[in-house]
């Protein structure tokens, strides 16, 4: 009863707070409004705790909360003297890496190479539907060539990082997204500038011995040492597989605040309707890909895992490629709102599919890896 009367109370104050923001914000001063704004979100999230139907949007609302205060204060998450942040990014995305493969086993791989009609669905989905959605979106624009070009752009970028961790809270298939991600990747030097030349008329080199290093560090190498660790403490890691999950969701709160903080300037420069058309993008991707897989008779979690994977593009290897041609502030552009926009809607989806048991999920199996 106590607890109840608590997050009662908090859902009161986070009420309160949303008043105080509007109040603040007719009144034209933002910078007081910011504190209520994130105060807001994180009384809400904490106030979800005591509803069975809403506890599941705990962590999507702290997502919105860290999203405000790196908007709000980026000073504090751009560097700590001569140290950028953004050089945490790497070793958090290995430590996420690291903490899902701990939670895997060799079957999963086997399970995916047996059957390789989800990786081939997963593949040209990705480089068929979001290629076309942005020369669409861009085409509608009425934007200057080079801010259109980069709605493309983020279209013909491989599936990021984000997807894995996305497809891991969401109940997904785990092992295709990772294997999906890995070929999207590898195959991005060669598709993804072919495409820009086809759709954009913009042709970009990428090294392809660095990104291949990249994806080893950052995915395989931490990977393949989670699954060393799960072999060699099966039975005797209850208290990892219970501790990764909360690890993953702080380390991508983290890399979301500092994503945004970097980008703070373009993000709040850009224009509603370049974040009305790339958000549009994002969420027809989860849609159509979702769908694709369904019109394949794919089963839920391999659909759920699609659906993930083509809405869920790297915007940093997008932004790197802008940087590279020189226009990281014009055709960069759709790359930093992408980013930040990407990780609050998966964050949604995977809070709302990680309480619904998808069709081929098996809870013993799971107890299995546990154990």
């Amino acid at each position: 009863m106590k607890n109840s009367m608590l997050y009662k109370s908090l859902l009161t104050l986070a009420l309160l707070c949303l008043l105080l923001v509007l109040v603040q914000a007719f009144r034209g001063n933002w910078m007081l409004a910011g504190p209520f704004a994130i105060a807001f979100f994180v009384l809400l999230g904490i106030g979800f705790r005591g509803s069975e139907a809403l506890k599941r949007y705990t962590y999507t609302m702290m997502i919105f909360a860290a999203v405000t205060t790196s908007l709000c204060y980026p000073q504090y998450f751009i560097a700590w003297g001569d140290f950028k942040y953004t050089n945490l990014i790497t070793p958090l995305i290995q430590l996420i890496m690291f903490g899902m493969g701990t939670s895997m086993s060799v079957k999963d791989f086997i399970g995916v190479v047996k059957t390789p009609k989800g990786v081939i669905v997963g593949v040209v989905s990705q480089f068929l539907i979001m290629p076309l959605l942005g020369f669409t979106l861009a085409s509608m624009s009425g934007f200057s060539a080079e801010i259109a070009a980069g709605i493309i752009l983020i279209g013909c970028s491989p599936s990021g990082l984000a997807s894995n961790v996305m497809s891991y809270l969401a109940k997904a298939n785990l092992a295709l997204s990772i294997t999906i991600t890995s070929i999207t990747t590898l195959m991005a030097p060669l598709v993804t500038p072919l495409l820009m030349k086809l759709l954009a008329g913009a042709f970009i080199e990428i090294n392809v011995l660095n990104m291949m290093w990249d994806i080893s560090k950052m995915i395989i190498l931490p990977i393949g040492l989670g699954l060393l660790v799960n072999k060699l403490l099966k039975g005797k890691s209850a208290w990892l597989d219970e501790a990764m999950p909360i690890v993953s969701m702080l380390g991508i709160a983290l890399i979301i605040v500092v994503i945004t903080a970097a980008g703070r300037d373009s993000l709040l420069n850009i224009g509603p309707l370049l974040i009305l058309l790339v958000l549009i993008h994002n969420l027809f991707g989860y849609f159509l890909g979702y769908w694709f897989a369904r019109l394949f008779k794919m089963n839920e979690r391999d659909a759920r895992t699609v659906a993930i994977e083509v809405g869920m593009q790297n915007g940093g290897l997008a932004s790197g490629i802008a940087k590279e041609m020189g226009k990281i502030a014009t055709v960069g552009l759709a790359a930093a709102v992408f980013g930040p926009l990407m990780n609050i809607t998966g964050s949604v989806l995977a809070s709302y599919w990680h309480k619904k048991v998808p069709e081929g999920y098996d809870p013993l199996e799971t107890l299995e890896k546990a154990g």
